[in-house]
């Protein structure tokens, strides 16, 4: 029997991991709306660019290449069984500090069909363009603007807001 190669990350990319890993889990955060989700997301596009990491480091820019890894493996989530990893030791902490958030705002995102969350994501958090969005789901600017339209529409008719007897003309509260 052969043993196995302990494989060593480059300084690079430790180091990206160290700088960016937040905001990664952020990014898959939002795609998910679930904490451990994320983690889980960040965590195997994370392995995957490891062993790539030459190649990756050599392009542009290797974050929106990790960063359109966690996004396609949130979008392919339904259509693969996730495995589970068994645990030796049981965590430290039963569940990492989080910041406060607004739960319903964050119930009524997980309403959105996958496809309309992954949109705003990327327009609203990302604050990409309509084409770049098209461009990375590789879909049509029509299909972007009618999915960031009806995730829009359907947040505003459940999130409340002032009545038409609340605004002047100009739309400005009194």
């Amino acid at each position: 029997m052969t043993a196995m190669r302990r494989w060593e990350a480059p300084a690079e990319f430790d180091e990206f991991v160290r700088t960016r890993h937040g905001a990664l889990l952020r990014f898959a955060h939002l795609l998910t709306g679930d904490v451990h989700s994320a983690a889980d997301l960040v965590q195997e596009s994370l392995e995957r660019a490891g062993l790539r990491w030459q190649r990756i480091h050599r392009q542009d820019d290797p974050e929106r290449y990790i960063r359109r890894s966690i996004l396609n493996a949130h979008l392919n989530h339904g259509r693969r069984r996730w495995r589970e990893r068994l645990m030796a030791d049981t965590p430290e902490v039963a569940r990492p500090a989080q910041e406060p958030r607004d739960e319903a705002l964050w119930q009524l995102l997980a309403t959105l069909p996958r496809q309309q969350r992954v949109v705003l994501v990327l327009r609203f958090y990302e604050d990409l363009t309509e084409s770049e969005i098209a461009r990375i789901l590789g879909c049509s600017i029509g299909t972007v603007k009618s999915n960031s339209s009806r995730a829009l529409a359907k947040l505003r008719a459940a999130l409340p807001g002032p009545t038409l007897s609340e605004t002047t003309n100009g739309g400005e509260h009194r």
